[in-house]
Parts: C-alpha cells; structure tokens; sequence
C-alpha cells in the first residue's frame, strides 16, 4: 500500500529536552493507526510535527508523499485535524462553524452531510457554548471532516469524556475508519486503540518501543489473562517461583501484576501460595491482557503514567 505517512529519525528538542528521540514510523493509505503512550511520551510533539505545526530539529518526514518545505498549502487542503481541545467561537451556531471551516478548503462535502455523520443534526442550531463536551468534541471532528481530508489527525479526542460520550465518538471514528480514510490517532485510552486502530505504535520517552497490531502486541504476553493482586505482608519475587499457569510476574506500585493462562486455575494456586506463607490477600482482580499489560511488561509502568 502507498504511503500516508514516512518518518525516519525523528528528533524534535525543546531546549536541552528531548521530546521525540529517534522515531521511525509508516502508516499505510487507508490505514488508521495508534501512537500509545503516558503523557510527556512524545506523542503530541509527533504528531504536531507532522501536522506541519513544528519543525522538527532533525529527521525526515513525509506526509502524503510530500514534505512540508514548499508544499504546507497544498498539505494543508488534504488534511483534517482534531486537536485535544478545540476553543469555537460560542456564540456560532454548529452549522455557522461547520460551514465557516468548510470555506478554508478548496473542496469539500456538505456541511449538513457532516453533521449527519457525527449526530449533530438536531444541534446544528445550537450555539456552541450550549453543547456538552461530548458534543463539541464531535463538531471539532466535523470542522476536520468537513474539507474532505485525505488524512485525518485525531489528537487524543476522547480526554475528559465521559464513558458513554466516549463510547459515542468512538462509533464516529470507527465509521469515518470504515469508509476508508487514512487515520492517525493518539490516545492513552488502551480499550481505544483496540477498538479503532489496525496497527499501534507503543511510544515512551520520545522513542517507539513497540510496534504491531493490537493483537500482535498482546500476544507477546504469552498470556491471556492479567490477575492483579495486593497482600499483607506483601509478597516477592521469589515467594511467587513457579506458580502454575504464570507466564510473567510484574510488581507495579503496591500491586502485582500476574499474566496467566486462565484465571480459574491460577487463582487457587495464588491463595494456596499466599496460606504457605502466611499472607492475607487485601485486593484480586482479573481482566482480559491489553495493551497497558504490554507498557508494563515493557517498562513498568502503565500507559495512563501513574506507576
């Protein structure tokens, strides 16, 4: 497949930091593709490089075949960008604002079209300032919608929503996706990434530490189960040797993190385990292996960067 999206050593140094350290990326035409990682990964500065918002310090970067030097006009028609937050003029209606960003482009679809798409037909009246954060994020995707991009940019577009808004603007995605456009999206929401994105890229410290399809990365586990447990007194490493059905054993904050096989089996072997050394367990859960599970198999941490 044609390329949407060709990185080679990206640098990008705010100062004496580094923020992007290294990157290397493809993402494929019709692909929609994840940058996972905490906040201060890098992701961001990625992406704005590629937005043509940042000169990168060094690297090569080329978006839809092209570079950014000499041809930032002709880019920035075929591009639609949804940032983190998106500040409109509140005392606009919905259409006023899906109309207006549709003059910015030399071609482009019916704003009311748009608006169908993203389920702000009966809103298009509205000022802006009346709609919930939800909503506004769902116009911010009609505004990059609206020009007809040949690639759009997803700035993590769900930060701050609640559950269900999320859920609601991942159906959006997920049908803007489906009809072929070529996407790159960041996000540290892991359920996110599986549910939209054909390949991810896992990103730590400026630098790409993993790379793959959602399953792809999970399998690496060797495990398709996470049991997560805490203990009093807590346990270690080598209380925890050769506890059937564990593939992987990770301490992380006051936890450990157990990948398994299956979690029936690897539970009772886990409180046996615990009566042998005269330990009470003070927290258990269990949960399918995702992509937080690769980070912290990779790093220690999780992606939402609070280990």
């Amino acid at each position: 497949m044609p390329l949407a999206i060709e990185v080679r050593g990206l640098i990008h140094k705010y100062d004496d930091v580094t923020a992007v350290n290294g990157i290397d990326l493809d993402v494929s035409e019709g692909e929609c593709f994840g940058l996972l990682g905490p906040n201060g990964a890098g992701k961001t500065t990625t992406v704005e490089i590629l937005e043509g918002l940042l000169e990168p310090t060094a690297g090569l970067v080329r978006v839809l075949g092209q570079s950014w030097k000499g041809n930032a006009n002709a880019l920035r028609q075929r591009l639609g960008i949804a940032l983190q937050e998106t500040t409109l003029a509140d005392r606009l209606t919905v259409r006023e604002i899906v109309v207006l960003f549709r003059s910015f482009h030399d071609r482009g679809v019916d704003p009311d079209a748009v608006l169908a798409t993203v389920g702000l037909v009966d809103k298009k009246d509205e000022w802006v300032m009346k709609l919930s954060g939800g909503q506004k994020q769902r116009l911010a995707i009609a505004c990059a919608l609206v020009g007809e991009p040949d690639l759009l940019f997803l700035d993590e577009p769900t930060t701050g929503l609640d559950p269900q808004a999320r859920r609601d603007l991942w159906e959006v995605v997920g049908n803007v996706v489906r009809r072929g456009k070529t996407c790159l999206l960041t996000t540290h929401y892991m359920e996110e990434a599986e549910r939209l994105c054909h390949r991810v890229a896992i990103v730590d410290k400026g630098k790409v530490i993993a790379l793959g399809t959602p399953a792809e990365l999970i399998g690496r586990l060797g495990g398709s189960q996470v049991l997560e447990f805490g203990s009093a007194p807590e346990m270690t490493a080598e209380t925890l040797e050769g506890l059937p059905g564990v593939r992987e054993a990770r301490h992380v904050l006051d936890r450990w993190r157990l990948t398994v096989d299956a979690a029936h089996e690897a539970v009772p072997a886990l409180l046996e385990r615990l009566r042998l050394h005269g330990a009470a367990l003070t927290a258990l859960s269990t949960h399918q292996a995702s992509l937080d599970d690769v980070f912290v198999l990779l790093t220690g941490r999780t992606l939402r960067g609070d280990a």
